[in-house]
């Protein structure tokens, strides 16, 4: 999205919660850290002159996205929201479907397993009531503190992520059951392909419910929405 606004000669400036120590460089100005909540968000589109907004924040950052909603309503400035097509189960699936990261937990009751956590390093302490498990953590950036399990392994790692090293990473723990966000998209599905491949289960956690919005999937989209509203002067 970033690399299609610099191409197109469209200001724009991408904002980073600065929950991820070394963010992803792009071609546009950046700014890290939060607003302090929908007022202060709506203060900075209006001190800054902002014209138009684009939610593209991880599908499970609700508060991000609702706090998006409310201030661009109160600094009347339209936004859109870029996200992607929620995952979809396959033939050769075995998902437990859960409402949230409390379902995800509850679905791991019961006698020990070998997990593949892949719920991101803010939900790890929700998972202490089953410290039963084997738990294998994926994170963008090294815990702050060691993880509260007392049998785990932590791979420091950013993707997008292949099958077959997903397989391979499945294996070489011995991995049965995989925990996910169902955050769509290509960059983190390797890990549901190789738990079809293996035919090992997955606790699916569904996404958050959100305000109604106007949503696309696609940069190029985000692009004719700029160019459409800003013609029609809205």
């Amino acid at each position: 999205m970033c690399k299609r606004l610099a191409e197109d000669g469209i200001q724009a400036t991408v904002s980073f919660a600065g929950r991820v120590e070394r963010p992803a460089r792009h071609p546009i100005p950046r700014r890290i850290g939060g607003f302090g909540g929908p007022e202060g968000l709506a203060i900075y589109l209006r001190d800054h002159h902002v014209t138009h907004v684009v939610d593209a924040t991880h599908p499970f950052a609700a508060q991000m996205s609702r706090n998006a909603v409310t201030a661009c309503a109160r600094a009347k400035v339209p936004m859109v929201a870029l996200t992607r097509p929620a995952w979809t189960a396959q033939n050769g699936d075995a998902w437990t479907r859960v409402p949230d990261i409390s379902g995800a937990v509850a679905a791991l009751k019961g006698e020990a397993k070998r997990v593949m956590l892949a719920v991101g390093r803010m939900h790890l302490d929700e998972f202490t009531p089953n410290l039963q498990h084997f738990y294998l953590l994926r994170l963008v950036d090294p815990p702050e503190t060691p993880p509260s399990f007392p049998h785990h392994h932590v791979l420091v790692s950013r993707g997008p992520f292949t099958m077959a090293s997903d397989r391979a990473i499945l294996e070489e723990f011995e991995i049965d059951t995989v925990v996910s966000k169902n955050a769509g998209g290509s960059g983190a599905y390797a890990k549901i392909e190789a738990a079809r491949n293996l035919r090992l289960p997955v606790v699916m956690i569904d996404r958050p419910v959100l305000p109604a919005r106007a949503e696309v999937h696609d940069p190029q989209a985000v692009i004719d929405w700029l160019h459409e509203t800003t013609e029609r002067g809205v």
